[in-house]
C-alpha cells in the first residue's frame, strides 16, 4: 500500500516539537550525496567540537553510512581519520570492491545484468570498524534508515533489527549496488525517494537539523557529459528537486549545505578535499546551534 508522496510531513504551524524541561534537544538528518556525502564527517566535527550530541539521526544512502557510524559511538575525528586512511590507500579500496563483486555469471545469464555490481553488505563488512553493531538496538544512539521500496514505490524506513542489509539497502544506487532483499521486499538507494529525511524527525526534538549534499551537475568548460556521467546527473537534479519539495512544506530550524557542489558522484578519492571544502560551514553551522541550542 502506497501513500501519497511526504503526506507523513506536517506544515510549519501545525508541527509541535517535544519541549523539554532542561536543555534544548536536537535531531539530525544526513542526507544522500555519495561523495560528497563524506562532508557529513564536517558537519559532526561541529557537534563533537560543541560538546553536543544529536537526539536521534535519521540517514539516507551516504547519510546512512556515515550516520551509522557516528550512532554506533564513532568520534567525527575517528570517521575523519578512518576514511581519509582507507581512501589513501586505493589498492586495498580497489581490493574491497572487487572482494565485494556479485560476479556471478548465472545473474548474467538470468537477466540480472552487471556482473561487475557490488553487494553493498560485503562492501560495508570491509570497510567498516569491526567494532560496528550488528543491530540497531546495540547502537548507542538511536538511528533511522531510509531505503526505497523498489516495487512497493515507497519508502522503506528502518529504526530496529540487522544494521548492515539496512543500511547496504540504502546505498544500493542502480546499476552500482546491487538490490537489498529484507522482509520480502527489494530495496534500493534511499535517495530515490527521500534524499534528505529530516521529516522522520518532526516532533523528536525541539530543533532539527538536516544537511543537504545533493546538489546538482556542475557544468564542465571543455566538454559535455559521458553516459555514465548524465545518469547521476540526473539522480542528483531529481534528489535536488525533492528536497526542494519537502522544504516548501516544512523546514527544519538549520538546513546547512557545505560548499561540494564540484564533486562527482563517485569522487570518493578526493575525500581530503571534500572535507576541506565542507570546512566552512563548520563555523556557520555552530553559530546556528548555539543560537537555537542556548
Amino acid at each position: 500500500m502506497t501513500s501519497r508522496p511526504f503526506s507523513h510531513i506536517r506544515r510549519p504551524v501545525m508541527a509541535c516539537a517535544v519541549k523539554s524541561a532542561s536543555a534544548p534537544t536536537f535531531a539530525l538528518a544526513l542526507g544522500a550525496g555519495s561523495a560528497r556525502g563524506l562532508a557529513h564527517i564536517a558537519v559532526l566535527e561541529s557537534f563533537d567540537e560543541l560538546g553536543l550530541k544529536p537526539a536521534v539521526i535519521a540517514g539516507s544512502s551516504m547519510g546512512a553510512v556515515v550516520g551509522a557510524a557516528y550512532a554506533a559511538g564513532m568520534s567525527a575525528r575517528e570517521i575523519r581519520s578512518r576514511t581519509l586512511g582507507t581512501l589513501r590507500d586505493r589498492a586495498e579500496v580497489m581490493a574491497a570492491l572487487i572482494a565485494a563483486r556479485v560476479g556471478r555469471l548465472t545473474d548474467v545469464l538470468a537477466g540480472f545484468g552487471n556482473p561487475l555490481l557490488i553487494d553493498g553488505e560485503r562492501l560495508l563488512e570491509r570497510l567498516w570498524p569491526e567494532a560496528m553493531p550488528a543491530r540497531f538496538e546495540d547502537l548507542r544512539l538511536p538511528l533511522i534508515v531510509v531505503g526505497t521500496d523498489y516495487y512497493g514505490r515507497a519508502e522503506a524506513v528502518f529504526t530496529e533489527g540487522p544494521l548492515a542489509p539496512a543500511v547496504a539497502a540504502s546505498i544500493a544506487i542502480p546499476s552500482l549496488m546491487r538490490a537489498v532483499k529484507i522482509g520480502g521486499r527489494l530495496l534500493i538507494d534511499g535517495g530515490a525517494v527521500n534524499p534528505l529525511p529530516f521529516d522522520h524527525l518532526i516532533g523528536r526534538a525541539d530543533v532539527i537539523v538536516a544537511a543537504d549534499v545533493t546538489g546538482g551537475p556542475v557544468p564542465h568548460p571543455a566538454r559535455s557529459p559521458s553516459g555514465f556521467e548524465a545518469m547521476f546527473g540526473s539522480l542528483q537534479i531529481m534528489q535536488a528537486a525533492i528536497v526542494a519539495a519537502k522544504l516548501k512544506i516544512y523546514r527544519p530550524e538549520i538546513v546547512v549545505r557545505p560548499a561540494v557542489d564540484r564533486f562527482r558522484v563517485l569522487d570518493f578519492f578526493e575525500a581530503r578535499a571534500i572535507l576541506s571544502a565542507a570546512e566552512p560551514a563548520k563555523d556557520d553551522l555552530k553559530r546556528e546551534l548555539e543560537r537555537h541550542l542556548a
